[in-house]
């Protein structure tokens, strides 16, 4: 049987309103060469995601989701208060990450490869991406 760990991170973000990810804060925006969907319907958004050795994507936001590990690596996830989560999985593992935003970036010296679904309606919300200041 496969090990399953299970992760949670803190301070889950909520806002009201709609709950859509604004484009400049969605993993596939910040991250194309990482984050690539392959399947979306009115419940869930699924992800391929790959991190080569040395591996990062900026800043981005999600609501709840989970994270399957498709191959054995490390990640270093850090969330925008600062605060950093040091992920070693294992192929099979799963991890359950509350509505963030977040970086993240490949901590090993092989290719990370996830199967990240996030779910669409759940109970907290990804943040918005903050306003820009403006430009004179």
């Amino acid at each position: 049987m496969r090990n399953i760990a299970v992760f949670s991170m803190l301070l889950a973000a909520s806002v009201a309103g709609s709950g859509a990810i604004a484009a400049s804060m969605d993993p596939v925006d910040v991250g194309p060469d990482v984050y690539k969907k392959v399947f979306e319907n009115e419940k869930v958004r699924v992800f391929e995601v790959t991190f080569k050795p040395g591996g990062k994507i900026g800043m981005h936001s999600h609501p709840d989701h989970f994270a399957y590990a498709i191959t054995d690596g490390s990640l270093k996830i850090t969330n925008e208060s600062g605060k950093t989560m040091d992920a070693n999985v294992k192929a099979g593992d799963v991890m359950w990450i509350n509505a963030e935003s977040h970086k993240a970036e490949n901590a090993g010296a092989g290719e990370v490869k996830l199967l990240v679904t996030e779910l669409k309606g759940s109970k907290t919300k990804a943040k918005k991406a903050p306003a820009k200041p403006a430009t004179k």
